[in-house]
């Protein structure tokens, strides 16, 4: 069924043309405005509008949305264990598990957060490339935890300058071998590509702006539980930072852990967890926060530690 919203003219869009200020209230572009007021899919005060017309405060909208296409690229996919946390008209919350990657790739054949949605039924669209629509942060194939999918163009646009400005609230727990000294602090060095590792990154001179800030929340003999605050988003950035600080996440051989103490806690992967994502909701503002378990492995690993 499409979805139909009414709602008053703000004040602040009187005397803009409808497609214009439509386009601006509903964060969708003025082309595809256009084509709902040409359609009829836009009343106001219950009466055809044409592109022109100019709003009057407290007019009454009613506009019936566009369906959504369903992206071909996106195959439809059953994942064992990806929980949907919150669903509403703009926003989809997942609690991704390991070994599923945010969106399809080159070179990736494996289960997708996009697939799994679409399996269940979810299809997002939104601008940008056609196989990461309503993408709007990631996180890794090994790492766990909470992520937020945009389903309507108005919630793509607004989320994705939430995560550029910075003002997306983003809570990991990671297990790192070792204490860091100080125990909590600020790590900002700029990351880029490794130099000899095409699939790696590194701190590196040049590299892009990147800051973590952590605080140890418990200490075990060979490792630390830790709370990261991510300030910028780069690609694995807190596995770089840690590893530049000679304490990588336990068992993430990729950036220098130990295998020998990863075998014995039982884990595959890296200890890192999306534990908590908080933002301004993009319908109306109002500031939610989603916050995951942890998953088996690491919680099992937890329990090894503190024996």
């Amino acid at each position: 069924m499409p979805e139909v919203r009414r709602l008053p003219v703000p004040g602040g869009l009187s005397g803009m043309r409808v497609d214009a200020g439509l386009a601006k209230l509903l964060g969708l572009s003025r082309t595809t405005v256009a084509t709902m007021v040409d359609s009829g899919a836009v009343l106001v005060d219950g009466h055809p509008v044409i592109r022109s017309a100019k709003l009057v405060e407290d007019s009454w909208l009613e506009v019936t949305l566009p369906e959504p296409e369903r992206p071909s690229v996106v195959e439809a996919q059953q994942v064992d264990g990806l929980t949907i946390l919150y669903r509403d008209a703009d926003i989809v919350v997942v609690d991704k598990p390991v070994g599923v990657a945010a969106h399809p790739s080159p070179g990736w054949t494996g289960p997708t957060v996009l697939g799994a949605l679409a399996g269940q039924g979810i299809w997002t669209s939104t601008s940008g490339a056609q196989e990461r629509q309503g993408i709007v942060h990631r996180l890794d194939v090994g790492t766990t935890g909470v992520m937020v999918v945009a389903l309507s163009e108005r919630a793509y646009s607004v989320l994705k300058d939430a995560f550029r400005d910075r003002t997306v609230e983003k809570i990991y727990h990671a297990v790192v071998q070792g204490h860091p000294d100080p125990s909590s602090g600020t790590i900002d060095a700029p990351i880029g590509r490794h130099p000899s590792s095409d699939w790696k990154f590194a701190v590196v001179a040049g590299g892009r702006e990147s800051v973590t800030h952590y605080e140890t929340l418990e200490a075990f003999p060979s490792a630390s539980l830790l709370q990261v605050h991510l300030e910028t988003g780069r690609t694995h950035q807190i596995r770089v930072h840690f590893s530049a600080m000679r304490h990588p996440c336990v068992g993430d051989r990729t950036y220098g852990a130990d295998p020998t103490l990863a075998a014995r806690l039982g884990l595959t992967r890296q200890w890192l967890h999306a534990r908590s994502l908080a933002f301004a909701h993009p319908a109306d503002g109002r500031w939610v926060e989603f916050t995951s378990p942890y998953p088996a492995d690491l919680a099992h690993a937890l329990e090894v530690l503190a024996r």
